[in-house]
Order: structure tokens, then C-alpha cells, then sequence
């Protein structure tokens, strides 16, 4: 007989310590609030290990908990070794595409698919990919994890890593919007400002999420940056917790009706609101739809 529990998925995304599930942690991802579990490199030792985990965490709840992680590729990659293909960066696609376009698309296409379909194999849904910044060149927290300065080749290369997925079974969640290229400052560590203007922010970084490949995606994860100079509020918050990014910009101008996922409200780009309750309502408040609470 099932032990399942009947319960809807709440709002808000939590991690877990270690390989295992604890008692503790059991009965943390049955509390109504909670939607779903991101994964770390700390939660993966093997490929049977991982499947285990992934189908204790399923196994709680009815519908499951939503299980996802920060795979890209490159320097973000958190499971590596059995199982795991090593995937490229996306600068690396990016450098390919300026020597020839066809076989960057088909490299990156290729890399959607190995990306979403070994996660599938062990029963994660969800990868926070691709990156959507632009490489300015300047930003620590996004270096190669940028497939190009030109926002065009950004959306055609990530368009066709989205298509990978897709053929694998995953839907995708395009980042950071509206863009974290352009600040120097680390959003883990800092709270990054970037001073440029609407109409720039909107021609250059916003340029990959107004292409098609902006209804392509599932889901849109926004930046912990504060965008004085775009944002017309009269307190202009971290785009994550601003209903003026997400509700006006994304939902409104751009018609995204996907799912917006806050970026870790444990950062230090997020500390503007306050304690993690503050932050929480604070991003819930803006138009995320879920809450990633990590660590």
C-alpha cells in the first residue's frame, strides 16, 4: 500500500544535505509550502545513488515534488562522473559559432539533448538552463557560462540547446533576466548594480528573451541586480524581487506565461529584503511563482 501523501506543491524550492534523505529532512519536503528540491555536486556520489535519492524524493508526495538542479555545462556542471558526459561550456559554443554558424547549432543542440536526457535517466526534471547574459566580458559570476557578447548568436545558440532539451523531455529556464553580464560585482556575494538605461538594458540584454526563443522557454530565472537608471520604481529593487521586471516587462511587455523561479534567496544579492521571510514574501510578492531557498 502507497505511503504517499495527497498534497499540493507549495511555492517554495529547498535543498537537501547529503546523498541521503534524514528523517528530518523527510518530513521538511512534506510541509505544504514546500514545491520542490534542487540538487548540488554534495548530492550526487554515483549514478544508482542519484536515481535512489531522485525516487525517495518522488516517492513522497502525489503530484512529486519538482526536482531540479544548476546543470549547464562548462564550470557549472554539478554531476560529473558516472553517468555524466562532460559538457561544454557555452562560450566554447560560442567561440565555435564564430567560425561556423551550422556547426555551433548542431553542437548545441547535441549538448541540450545529453544534458536534459542523462538528467531524465536519473529522474531529475528540471536543469536552470541556458544562460541568457550576454559576455560582456566583466562579470565573474557569468564568465563562460555566456555564449556570446552578440545578443543574436545568444538566442540562436540557446534556442538550439532548448530544442536538445526538448527532445529529451525538458523544458527550459532562460537566465538571469533582464541580463547579468554587465556588472562586475558577484550577486552571490554582493549586491550588483548595473547604472545602464531602459532602452539599453531592453536592446541588448533583453534582446534573447524578445526573440522566439523567449516563448520557448518554461520557465525564466531573474537576477539579484538592481537596475536604478530602468526601473521606475521609486525604491528600485534586485530584478528578482521586482513586480516592475517581472510583472510589467516579462509578463507585460514580453507575454511570458511560463514559470518564474527566484534565483537562491540566500545570496547576498537578495539581502535588500530583509531576513529569508522577508526576501520570500518580497520575491512571491514581485511574480515568482517558485522560491529557491538554498543552503
Amino acid at each position: 500500500m502507497s505511503t504517499r501523501i495527497h498534497r499540493p506543491r507549495g511555492p517554495v524550492m529547498i535543498d537537501v544535505a547529503t546523498t541521503t534523505l534524514t528523517a528530518d529532512e523527510r518530513e521538511r519536503l512534506l510541509d505544504p509550502l514546500v514545491g520542490g528540491v534542487i540538487l548540488f555536486a554534495r548530492n550526487f556520489s554515483g549514478s544508482d545513488q542519484l536515481r535512489a535519492l531522485t525516487a525517495e524524493i518522488r516517492a513522497l508526495r502525489d503530484p512529486a515534488l519538482i526536482i531540479a538542479v544548476d546543470h549547464e555545462g562548462g564550470r557549472v556542471q554539478r554531476f560529473r562522473g558516472e553517468g555524466f558526459s562532460r559538457l561544454p561550456s557555452m562560450r566554447s559554443l560560442g567561440a565555435l559559432w564564430d567560425q561556423d554558424h551550422l556547426a555551433a547549432l548542431e553542437a548545441a543542440q547535441a549538448t541540450g539533448f545529453v544534458l536534459a536526457a542523462e538528467l531524465r535517466a536519473h529522474g531529475v526534471d528540471l536543469s536552470f538552463a541556458p544562460v541568457l547574459d550576454l559576455d560582456f566580458g566583466v562579470c565573474s559570476a557569468i564568465g563562460s557560462r555566456a555564449f556570446h557578447r552578440d545578443p543574436q548568436a545568444v538566442a540562436a545558440l540557446a534556442q538550439a540547446v532548448v530544442a536538445g532539451m526538448a527532445q529529451a523531455g525538458m523544458g527550459a529556464v532562460g537566465k538571469h533576466f533582464p541580463g547579468h553580464g554587465w556588472v562586475e560585482a558577484d550577486s552571490h556575494h554582493d549586491v550588483p548594480v548595473d547604472e545602464r538605461d531602459f532602452a539599453t538594458v531592453w536592446e541588448e540584454d533583453i534582446a534573447p528573451y524578445r526573440h522566439r526563443l523567449g516563448r520557448q522557454l518554461a520557465g525564466v530565472m531573474p537576477a539579484h541586480v538592481i537596475y536604478p537608471k530602468a526601473d521606475p520604481s521609486a525604491e528600485p529593487q534586485p530584478a528578482g524581487l521586482s513586480s516592475f521586471w517581472l510583472e510589467d516587462v516579462l509578463r507585460g511587455r514580453l507575454g511570458f506565461k511560463g514559470v518564474i523561479f527566484s534565483d537562491d534567496l540566500n545570496m547576498e544579492g537578495a539581502r535588500v529584503a530583509g531576513d529569508i521571510v522577508g526576501r520570500a514574501k518580497a520575491a512571491y510578492n514581485a511574480g515568482c511563482d517558485m522560491l529557491l531557498v538554498c543552503n
